[in-house]
This record gives structure tokens, C-alpha cells and sequence, in this order.
């Protein structure tokens, strides 16, 4: 198999894991459609993904890297299948798998179907009826959002063993469910779930909930690539062109959003020069779309606002009446507790900080230590000239954050309050 030009420098390294990432969920459901298992699948498909980061970055990349790892992969689980089968004594089932060498992906563009059917089809799969919503969610941001076990319970606010529980338990139920696209009617009841997971992948892919780096580009593009396809479904579905729209809207900024050491640069001070003004304009041209496909949902609403923060020259023309109007609107439609944390940031920029430190108190019990709820507070007591309070509140989100660029942007907006006049 031909492969790229031999490098071992970091960025072949970096170039390599990106790969990976995207190519995951595309292997496991090419191994679930073929074999089912999909808890032996997944199994199989991360000792292919090992393999591959310990020879790619020194040995290069194949030419065509999904079929390596959905080689390597069935060759594994074929095993896997031949041990399980042998120590139930079905040994007329194992003679009857296909050779160890016998699977092998064709090239991109020939064969069955792109490798993005596989994709979405396991998407749906991992959204099946038969799981309680919060395992469709973890399922399926393993699965294909490619988050690890730790990630997943830090963005639901779990213990982490609780969440390896809740995904073990998910696989099991999926035994012997075929994998095949679902009707019309199952895909219709999927949907709610399938769209949750696709923003909670692109909210973890824009501000990662821990590590050095804010942006996770790679999942970021998966989730807007993915809910491009289920646009292509579900043309008409107003809480479908919503939720791209708010994604593109979004991710319009991410160019700006860092600064030439990594560090976090807030929205009212970046360089609106360097927005993707191309992705603000579909995405502004959808959020038209999607108000006019039925009852205005969270996602139609959030995308909504996202525009007006984007269509806006400046942050001092950001028309926040007309944001507060649509956060009114979001909070009556969803508990989610971010929207009316959000709805508090807008209550504060158009009657003042006092009035937006009432909302912001009234969320203690839902979102207690949460960071975000003290940057929030800490934000509004600077603009209220409580620089004492600022500057704790400031101190307090940044030990609460896992993010080291959040960490260290919430530390410096500490330290550069400056003191209290003493007369």
C-alpha cells in the first residue's frame, strides 16, 4: 500500500490523530453493518486506531487510511468472533466468517456507499428507542463524537465511573439490533436525540471542557458534517436547519477567538475581520429558513441570536433588546440552565449589571459550582464597579474550570482589575 512521505515532526504526528478522529466512527459502522457486535466492534476498532497511531507518524500515512483501519480492524475482530464463537461451541458459525484477509474497504469513491452513510446510520443507531435518553447521548458522543469516557461525564457533570457504566450498558442493549437505516417513523423519534448529540459534539469541539487547547477543530467540522447529512434527510425539519445554522453562526468565530499564544480572546474583543464572513452568511440565510419551518424551537431561537451577534459591525451595535427578546422566548421552551445564564448576560447588557446579578443569583441552586456561572458573576460585578467581588469571582470560576486557556483568560481579568481607590 503506498503511503505519504515518511515524517516523524509533530505536526505528522498532529496530522495523523486528526485523521484518526475523523475515520473512527466511519470504521465502527462499516464493522457493525458487516459483523453487528457492536461492543466487540468498537473493541476492534480501537486496537486498529492504536496501530495506526504507532506507525503512521513514523512509517506515513496509506493513501487510503480508512480502508487500513477497516482492514486491520475486521482482521481483529474476526478473531474476536472466532474466540467468542469457540468457547460457545458454535464452530459451524466461525467456519462460516469471511477470511482473515478477505475484508478489505475499497478506495474512496468506489463500493457500496461513502463512508458517511456508515456514519450517520451508526449515529442512528446509537440513538436507538430501546436506550433512556442520557445513554443515546453518551452512546453516541463515544461512538461517534470519538469524546472519551472522562469527557463525556465531565460535560454531563458525572462521576466518571458512572458514565463507563451507563455506555457498557448502552452496548449491551444493542446486541442483535440489525444495522440498517431506520424508517421513517424510527427516524423521526431518533431525531430529538440525534440533534442533542450533534450539539453537545460541536460544543465540545468550540470550547473543550478541559485540556491546553480551547478548539477541538476536528470535532467541531464532524458535528457541522454530520448535520449537513441529516439536513439532507430531513430537509424541511425547522430544528434541523436551526441547529446547522447555529453552527455555522458559531463556528464563524473561531478564527478570532484565540489569540497568537492560544490564548482566549472574548467575543466584544475580537477581530471581526477575521470572521468567516461566507459561514455568517449561510448561516444567516438558514436561520431565515428555519423560522420559517414551523414553531420557533431552541435551536431555530440560539441560531437566531447567534446572528444577531454576528451580523452586528461592532459589539457596540449588537441589538441587545432584540437578544433578550429571543432569550425570553428560548427559556419558556427549554430547561436547560445555560440558556438562562445566557438570558442573565442579556438581561445585564440591556437594563444594567444589577439587574443582570438578580438573574445570575437566582441560578446558585441550578448551576452551583459551575464556572461559567461565576465568570458570568464576575463579569457583571466589574462592569457594577465591585472590583473586590469581581476579582474573587474571577479567581473562583478559573479554579473551577478544566480548560487552561479558560483558566488562565478568567486569572487575568483578575489581575488586571485594577485596586480600589483607598480614598
Amino acid at each position: 500500500m503506498t503511503r505519504t512521505r515518511h515524517t516523524d515532526d509533530p505536526d505528522s504526528t498532529a496530522a495523523a490523530e486528526d485523521l484518526l478522529r475523523r475515520h473512527a466512527p466511519q470504521v465502527l459502522g462499516a464493522l457493525v453493518r458487516r459483523y453487528g457486535h457492536f461492543d466487540l466492534a468498537e473493541d476492534a476498532v480501537q486496537e486498529a486506531l492504536l496501530a495506526a497511531a504507532g506507525q503512521w507518524p513514523a512509517q506515513g500515512v496509506p493513501d487510503n487510511p480508512r480502508g487500513w483501519l477497516i482492514k486491520v480492524a475486521s482482521r481483529r475482530l474476526t478473531d474476536l468472533l472466532r474466540a467468542e464463537m469457540s468457547r460457545r461451541r458454535r464452530e459451524e458459525t466461525a467456519a462460516a466468517l469471511a477470511p482473515r484477509d478477505a475484508f478489505t474497504a475499497p478506495p474512496p469513491g468506489e463500493g457500496r456507499a461513502p463512508a458517511e452513510d456508515d456514519t450517520l446510520t451508526l449515529l442512528f443507531l446509537c440513538c436507538h428507542p430501546e436506550l433512556s435518553p442520557a445513554a443515546q447521548v453518551a452512546l453516541t458522543l463515544r461512538a461517534v463524537g470519538g469524546l472519551t469516557t472522562a469527557e463525556i461525564a465531565r460535560a454531563h457533570l458525572v462521576p466518571e465511573a458512572t458514565m463507563a457504566q451507563r455506555v457498557s450498558r448502552a452496548k449491551s442493549r444493542l446486541r442483535g439490533v440489525p444495522f440498517r437505516e431506520p424508517l421513517p417513523e424510527d427516524r423521526d423519534q431518533r431525531l430529538a436525540a440525534v440533534l442533542q448529540v450533534l450539539y453537545l459534539i460541536f460544543n465540545e469541539g468550540y470550547t473543550a471542557t478541559s485540556g491546553a487547547a480551547l478548539h477541538r477543530a476536528d470535532l467541531a467540522r464532524e458535528a457541522i458534517r454530520l448535520t449537513r447529512r441529516v439536513r439532507l434527510l430531513l430537509p424541511r425539519e425547522g430544528s434541523v436547519t436551526g441547529l446547522l445554522a447555529l453552527m455555522l453562526l458559531t463556528d464563524a468565530r473561531s478564527a478570532a477567538r484565540t489569540g497568537p499564544h492560544g490564548e482566549l480572546i472574548p467575543l466584544d474583543e475580537q477581530d471581526r475581520s477575521r470572521w468567516d464572513r461566507r459561514a455568517v452568511a449561510e448561516g444567516a440565510a438558514l436561520v431565515e429558513e428555519a423560522l420559517g419551518q414551523g414553531p420557533a424551537g431552541p435551536y431555530q431561537l440560539q441560531a437566531a441570536i447567534a446572528a444577531l451577534h454576528d451580523e452586528a459591525e461592532d459589539a457596540g451595535s449588537t441589538d441587545w433588546p432584540q437578544i433578550l427578546a429571543l432569550y425570553d422566548l428560548l427559556v419558556r421552551c427549554t430547561p436547560e440552565p445555560m440558556a438562562a445564564l445566557g438570558r442573565a448576560v442579556a438581561v445585564a447588557m440591556t437594563h444594567g449589571p444589577e439587574a443582570g446579578l438578580v438573574e445570575v443569583a437566582a441560578l446558585e441552586e441550578r448551576l452551583a459550582g459551575h464556572h461559567r456561572l461565576d465568570a458570568v458573576r464576575a463579569h457583571l460585578l466589574e462592569r457594577a464597579g465591585d472590583a473586590e467581588g469581581a476579582r474573587a469571582a474571577y479567581r473562583l470560576a478559573a479554579g473551577r474550570t478544566l480548560s487552561v486557556p479558560e483558566a488562565n483568560y478568567l486569572r487575568m481579568r483578575a489581575t488586571r482589575i485594577l485596586p480600589e481607590n483607598p480614598g
